[in-house]
């Protein structure tokens, strides 16, 4: 009996060399096989300051847009709008921005003026309301981005 219990009681080594080995050899290989994947949007959101400062005047007018995006029963989207003229899709919201601001845009082009308001249904599915984003904010024309509306702005959800 003596004997069993003093071969119980050695300790057992366990090399960890082989487990780190593999650690590292995993690491280096999902380090390598890693995509990057392409910017889905890049966003610059500029917040309201609490208090609105009087605007300096300015030579051009920049004309408002707002967009109606209007949910289906489901949450789907069943109608876009800009300026309450029916638009009849996100590629079609895109052209006429670009006719509304021009394709410039430099630091003092009217789309760096203008200022785009979103009304969205409160039960619209969130990946509408990105597309839309991406409507008026830009896009991806080989490999470069071409910015358009850089201000961008929510009404309030209303529910119901």
């Amino acid at each position: 009996m003596a004997r069993r219990e003093s071969q119980l009681s050695e300790k057992i080594e366990i090399n960890m060399t082989p487990m780190i080995d593999v650690v590292f050899q995993l690491m280096s290989f999902f380090m390598c096989s890693l995509k990057v994947v392409a910017p889905e949007g890049d966003f610059d959101i500029r917040m309201p300051i609490a208090a609105a400062a009087a605007a300096a005047p300015d030579d051009q007018q920049v004309p408002p847009v707002r967009v109606k995006l209007s949910a289906g029963p489901d949450g789907g989207l069943a109608g876009i709008a800009m300026n309450g003229t029916p638009v009849a899709d996100f590629d079609d919201l895109r052209k006429r921005i670009i006719g509304l601001v021009g394709a410039d845009s430099g630091p003092n082009s009217l789309a760096e003026k203008t200022e785009v308001e979103l009304d969205c249904d409160y039960a619209l599915k969130y990946a509408n309301v990105v597309r839309a984003i991406t409507a008026v904010s830009g896009r991806v024309n080989n490999g470069q981005v071409v910015e358009l509306i850089r201000k961008i702005k929510f009404t309030p959800p209303k529910k119901g």
